[in-house]
C-alpha cells in the first residue's frame, strides 16, 4: 500500500541544493527496476500549524530547483521505515518542479 501526502495548501520551499542520493560507499544510488539515478532535495513545508524540514527523493533527471524557490511536488509518498532499532519516515516524489514566477524571498 502506498501512502500519499496531500500538499494542497502547503508552501514548499527548497532549503538546500539537490544532491545525489549516495549509498554507504559514496556511490550514487539508482532506482530498482529502471536504473535511473536518485536525488535528494531538502525542503521546508509550511502550513497553518508550522513548518517541517524533510528530504524528498526523486529519480531520473536532477530536479532543476534552487534554494529559496517555491516548488510543486508531484505525488509525495510517505514511506515508514525501521532498521536496527531506529525508525522514521522517508519521502519520495515523482518530481519537484519550480512554481513559475514565485520565490520565498
Amino acid at each position: 500500500m502506498k501512502l500519499y501526502v496531500d500538499t494542497t495548501g502547503k508552501q514548499v520551499t527548497v532549503s538546500k541544493p539537490t544532491e545525489p542520493k549516495n549509498d554507504q560507499n559514496g556511490n550514487q544510488r539508482s532506482e530498482k527496476n529502471t536504473g535511473r539515478p536518485m536525488w535528494s532535495t531538502q525542503v521546508i513545508v509550511l502550513d497553518e500549524t508550522g513548518g517541517e524540514v524533510i528530504a524528498i527523493t526523486t529519480a531520473g533527471e536532477k530536479p532543476n530547483v534552487t534554494v529559496g524557490q517555491l516548488v510543486a511536488i508531484e505525488q509525495l509518498e510517505a514511506i515508514p521505515w525501521a532498521t536496527n532499532g531506529r525508525n522514521g519516515v522517508a519521502f519520495r516524489a515523482v518530481s519537484l518542479k519550480p512554481l513559475t514566477g514565485s520565490s520565498a524571498k
